[in-house]
């Protein structure tokens, strides 16, 4: 008896470290894949980012080092272009948001009665990822051209004045970004609000309470999940974002981002170092901000 209690419990605590050994095996592709892919670039461009310029070396020649000065240097020198990423970013996000938001509830809340229609606006709202991100931001940058007809029947019916521009200013960019991000923050926000129970809302309005209390005091905070997932999903692209803010596609030299000095310092100046120190300080400030934004709207589950 003693024998076969004791073979029992020998047994049990051997089970769970069998288990642990299988959950760490079928475990190890996907870390293999962090750590090659994810971690070892990662490694690679903080050390870049801390090279020093090769004494008697060619343009583009750096060695090792602990360079930190690399990083105030940047700063220094493109402290406009890193507070005008995170404006475009944060002004795309916010008119995102705004519709984004009433197009997602159509589609989750009121369209569940007729479920042709929703797949149909389904359908529409993902089209624009069957074009390439490029040729849609060229497309519009034909359309908002001072030849193409928008801009000439404004300036026509003098909305505009005769002089102005609509490409190379931050609304042009503006504009791209909120364009090409609004699939990001539909999508969320429709599946949050498709999985939302009707019975609250008229709950709600059973309680006598207006349209837009019920809004504001059920639907916002039900919907709150879609929503941080969403304009993360807007906001963290849209920074480093290179392509709408480029003076080939709506942008100008006044209107450059993060990501078109960090292009022009690794294909054009070859200056790696300051490249890779901007682009650690662009992942920096997005995960501070993605942080505190996530922590402050109650949604940590989602980090």
């Amino acid at each position: 008896m003693a024998f076969a209690a004791f073979a029992t419990a020998e047994a049990q605590t051997q089970a769970p470290k069998r288990k642990s050994r299988i959950a760490l095996f079928l475990l190890l592709p996907g870390i293999a894949y962090l750590v090659l892919f994810f971690l070892a670039p990662l490694i690679s461009l903080l050390l870049t980012s801390l090279q020093a310029p090769r004494e008697f070396g060619d343009i583009g020649q750096f060695d090792y080092a602990f360079n930190w000065q690399n990083y105030t240097a940047v700063v220094e020198s493109y402290l406009p272009h890193i507070l005008r990423s995170f404006g475009y970013a944060l002004a795309a996000t916010l008119l995102a948001l705004v519709i984004s938001y009433p197009l997602a509830y159509f589609i989750g809340v009121k369209a569940r009665r007729w479920p042709m229609l929703q797949g149909l606006m389904l359908v529409l709202v993902i089209a624009p990822f069957f074009i390439s991100f490029l040729l849609r931001t060229l497309a519009w940058k034909q359309l908002l051209s001072d030849e193409s007809f928008v801009i000439t029947s404004l300036k026509a019916l003098s909305l505009m004045a005769p002089d102005a521009h609509f490409t190379g200013t931050p609304f042009a960019v503006i504009f791209g970004l909120t364009y090409n991000f609004i699939p990001f923050m539909t999508l969320p926000l429709y599946t949050t609000l498709e999985r939302l129970d009707t019975r609250y809302l008229e709950a709600g309005s059973d309680l006598y309470a207006s349209p837009f209390t019920v809004f504001r005091k059920v639907t916002i905070p039900l919907s709150m999940p879609g929503i941080v997932a969403g304009t993360l999903l807007t906001f963290i692209p849209a920074a480093g974002d290179y392509i709408n803010a480029s003076r080939d596609f709506l942008g100008g030299t006044e209107t450059q981002m993060m990501g078109n000095v960090i292009e022009a310092n690794f294909l054009v100046l070859l200056n790696y170092p300051a490249a890779a120190a901007l682009s650690i300080i662009l992942m920096a400030v997005i995960l501070v901000l993605v942080g505190v934004y996530v922590k402050r709207s109650g949604t940590e589950e989602l980090l």
